[in-house]
């Protein structure tokens, strides 16, 4: 599992038809202190995440296993909206700090 924050959304009108009813979007991954390292990721949304959360993720085919992409090609899910993140006994990131 990976941590990132949802940077956008991606929109296609033309895909194959197994992605149809999936929400993307536009992850950049995180790491252990909240910050960003610059890489990016599209991945499906398997929770109702949204633009601004703080989001775990998971690719290959973990991807594949959630009740909302299984047999579909996906090779990066969204699977938790994280609330809090401790590191060391220190607080790096509180959802509720960005209310």
């Amino acid at each position: 599992m990976l941590l990132a924050k949802i940077r956008g959304t991606l929109v296609s009108t033309q895909k194959v038809e197994t992605l149809d009813g999936l929400t993307f979007f536009i992850c950049e991954q995180l790491d252990i202190d909240g910050k960003p390292l610059g890489k990016y990721v599209v991945a499906a949304d398997s929770v109702g995440a949204g633009v601004g959360e703080v989001v775990l993720y998971v690719t290959g085919s973990c991807g594949r296993y959630t009740d909302t992409t299984t047999n579909r090609p996906c090779d990066a899910t969204i699977i938790a909206i994280v609330d809090m993140l401790d590191v060391d006994g220190k607080t790096v990131y509180n959802k509720t700090d960005d209310a």
